[in-house]
């Protein structure tokens, strides 16, 4: 099993995802697309693809303008009916692939949020082990809309397109389900600056929420991130 994974930004990790891939013994192809590595061209050669996220928009083609190309890709992946998981900006980016619109701004999660499953989430083979309803690590402004004839798997107060799939095993997930307690706390002090600047309070509340909805949102995490490996 080989796996392309592309990096949109530095210090995001593969946390959850990381460890079902091991689990899996997936042969991992990691490309620091933001730091101007180059992506393959197509999909030969991969079984599947992991688009991580990252603090810019899934429109910032003039700051990083692999992004085409990158949704190219993503479109040959599903084409080809081989696995592809997008996180956080990577779901913004699967969804204006296939022909969603993104919206900059004013869908701002940070934390263990509620997410609720939809009618179609509860029964798919990715989501529907996991409660219908519960916390998960977000960490996103922006939202988007279906593409058009995705499932819509998961919604949230704040955004209503929390995840969707499109065809057998394309995926588009906005909250943050590989960040486990370990990958927060890695965050915490990799993005310090932007979080103090942007969620003052995060130092007074984080223990406490993570000892509260911690253990639940690894759980979770971890059950998506396997059953995901399981379509590959």
């Amino acid at each position: 099993m080989r796996v392309l994974v592309v990096h949109n930004y530095p210090a995001t990790g593969l946390g959850q995802v990381g460890a079902a891939l091991a689990e899996a013994g997936a042969e991992l192809d990691q490309r620091m697309a933001h730091d101007g590595e180059a992506l393959p061209a197509t999909s030969d050669g991969y079984d599947a693809a992991l688009l991580l996220g990252g603090g810019q928009n899934a429109l910032a083609d003039e700051a990083y303008p692999y992004f085409p190309a990158l949704l190219d890709l993503a479109r040959d992946f599903t084409a080809r009916d081989k696995a592809v998981l997008g996180i956080c900006l990577g779901s913004q980016l699967l969804a204006r692939a296939f022909g969603g619109e993104n919206r900059i701004g004013g869908a701002r999660e940070f934390g263990w949020c509620p997410v609720s499953l939809t009618g179609e989430g509860a029964v798919d083979p990715v989501l529907g082990g996991v409660a219908p309803e519960f916390r998960i690590f977000q960490w996103h402004d922006d939202t988007f809309t279906l593409p058009p004839g995705a499932a819509h798997l998961a919604s949230s107060g704040v955004a209503n397109s929390q995840a969707f799939r499109l065809g057998r095993a394309t995926y588009g997930v906005q909250f943050h389900f590989e960040a486990d307690r370990k990958l927060v706390h890695e965050w915490n002090t990799a993005f310090a600056g932007t979080i103090a600047e942007r969620q003052p309070d995060w130092p007074d509340r984080y223990e406490s929420e993570a000892a509260r909805h911690g253990p639940g949102a690894d759980a979770a995490g971890l059950a998506i991130a396997r059953a995901w490996v399981g379509l590959i």
